[in-house]
């Protein structure tokens, strides 16, 4: 039988390039000290998350058994679409009420996501094509390499073995610099805190399963629940 995914993940001498999850997360923090003419620029705006993803291509280059070590491996995929469907639903139900009761009844409002990237595409061009490729690259950034990197680096830190599974300054760490991604901050603004229990519960998971698979479905069926009830609630 082979090692669970996640021992693979944390195992503290077998991995290059641990440490170039960082680079994402010192963009992050760098944006946030730019004057706000430059933070205004989408280009900017992505910076932290292009740099990811050049970052991940250099790791994957030099590592051998990658989609492995990120969660990808062919024979979790079934569990994670079974457990990733249960996920999705109960937090895109949860998240759904809060956006569309808690956040208006605290008088904030969310009428502006009528103008975002995601409300001006087309419903056809959104679900399930632009939510499920969404879902996809975001779970790969964030909880496949930088988790995941973070968590390898963290082992070695604490000189912990293989088998902890549990990581939780990287798992805060990758939270709060999902769910302060300028990118996600600038298009969804107060509600940008929802990343952040997302985050938690995602980043959980793929700690303790090591399966990457439930979180991209996790994430693409909550995200499918959510636009499909605000685009017809405004």
């Amino acid at each position: 039988m082979p090692p669970e995914p996640d021992r693979l993940v944390h195992a503290p001498t077998s991995e290059w390039g641990s440490a170039l999850a960082l680079l994402p997360l010192a963009a992050t923090l760098a944006y946030y000290v730019l004057p706000a003419s430059l933070q205004a620029q989408t280009f900017v705006q992505f910076a932290p998350q292009l740099l990811a993803y050049a970052a991940l291509f250099l790791w994957a280059s030099r590592n051998s058994a990658v989609r492995f070590r990120l969660g990808l491996d062919r024979a979790q995929m079934r569990t994670g679409l079974r457990q990733g469907l249960i996920t999705g639903l109960a937090l895109g139900g949860l998240n759904t009420g809060v956006i569309l009761a808690g956040f208006p009844f605290l008088g904030y409002d969310i009428t502006f996501l009528r103008q975002t990237p995601h409300g001006l595409l087309p419903l056809f061009v959104m679900i399930p094509w632009m939510i499920g490729i969404i879902a996809f690259f975001v779970e790969l950034n964030f909880r496949g390499f930088i988790l995941g990197r973070l968590a390898a680096l963290e082992c070695r830190l604490w000189k912990s073995g293989a088998d902890s599974g549990f990581s939780p300054l990287a798992l805060l760490t990758t939270t709060l610099v999902f769910a302060f991604d300028p990118f996600m901050v600038h298009t969804f603004q107060h509600l940008h805190w929802i990343a952040v229990w997302d985050g938690l519960i995602w980043g959980a998971i793929r700690l303790r399963t090591g399966n990457l698979y439930t979180t991209i479905v996790a994430h693409a069926v909550e995200v499918l629940i959510m636009y499909s009830a605000v685009k017809m609630a405004i």
